[in-house]
């Protein structure tokens, strides 16, 4: 049952518009820039995939966002490059876990808190996509510090090149995106399928009142065109004789006769 309302057609349409937004931002984001800071979008319909379509739709548009992260390793970003060459398997691990749990862990939040408050439910999936995005990040790069340790240079530690140097500034304005945007967001989306399903529900009962008129004239052809059958039936039909108490007409003529006879 739940497998049949997820493929709907209004499902599918919400998630491959997702599904491209979540690519465009990502290979876009550089464009989207506070001085030397870019401005990351990509979670907020990883967000909405999460609340709108469930943990599954969450977690496929968080794995196609770390996967388009790792194909940047192959040249179009020097440090994810570094990192896949360095050590490739945790680079990929990295990338794919990060992004698929930032799409099925704010999904579950949403669905356990939004059974108390909805509004509360949007605001705290989209506060835990960044957190978790860039938490595990953080986790699984110190797990290849001396890689990290590399790229940072001597005299900068691992931990001030992770959390001042990558994440810092741009963890809080990604925060702040997310924070804002999602829930507004969210409510556009729900004010558009609320107009929708109006319009559906009002189709719904303009049909059904024609329906019913046009049932109802057929009823009527149907009574007058079984009015002249019923009246030829009854002139057709002979006018039954009153029946005689005591046998039938000729017997009782034949008898009376004879009785008066016998009186004489």
């Amino acid at each position: 049952m739940e497998r049949k309302k997820f493929f709907s057609a209004k499902n599918i349409a919400y998630f491959a518009v997702l599904l491209a937004l979540v690519v465009v931002l990502q290979c876009c984001g550089g464009f989207f820039r506070i001085g030397a800071t870019s401005l990351s979008f990509v979670l907020i319909p990883i967000v909405l995939g999460g609340i709108l379509l469930g943990p599954l739709a969450g977690g496929v548009l968080g794995f196609v966002f770390g996967f388009v992260t790792l194909m940047y390793g192959f040249g179009a970003d020097p440090f994810t490059t570094y990192l896949l060459n360095d050590s490739p398997v945790m680079t990929v691990l990295i990338c794919i876990v990060k992004g698929t749990a930032a799409g099925i862990v704010p999904a579950y939040l949403y669905k356990l808190v939004a059974k108390k408050n909805v509004l509360a439910g949007v605001f705290v999936a989209a506060a835990a996509a960044p957190v978790v995005n860039t938490g595990l990040f953080i986790v699984g790069c110190f797990m290849i510090s001396k890689t990290i340790a590399a790229v940072a240079g001597e005299g900068v530690s691992v931990a001030y090149f992770l959390f001042i140097g990558c994440a810092g500034f741009n963890f809080l304005i990604e925060f702040a995106i997310n924070l804002v945007l999602s829930p507004a967001v969210h409510r556009v989306v729900l004010v558009v399928e609320k107009q929708i399903n109006k319009k559906k529900s009002q189709q719904a009962e303009n049909d059904e009142s024609a329906f019913r008129e046009v049932e109802g004239r057929v009823e009527v052809l149907e009574e007058e065109k079984a009015l002249p059958e019923n009246g030829t039936e009854a002139l057709s039909e002979p006018d039954e004789l009153p029946a005689i108490e005591g046998g039938n007409a000729p017997e009782a003529a034949e008898v009376l006769p004879k009785a008066q006879d016998k009186k004489e």
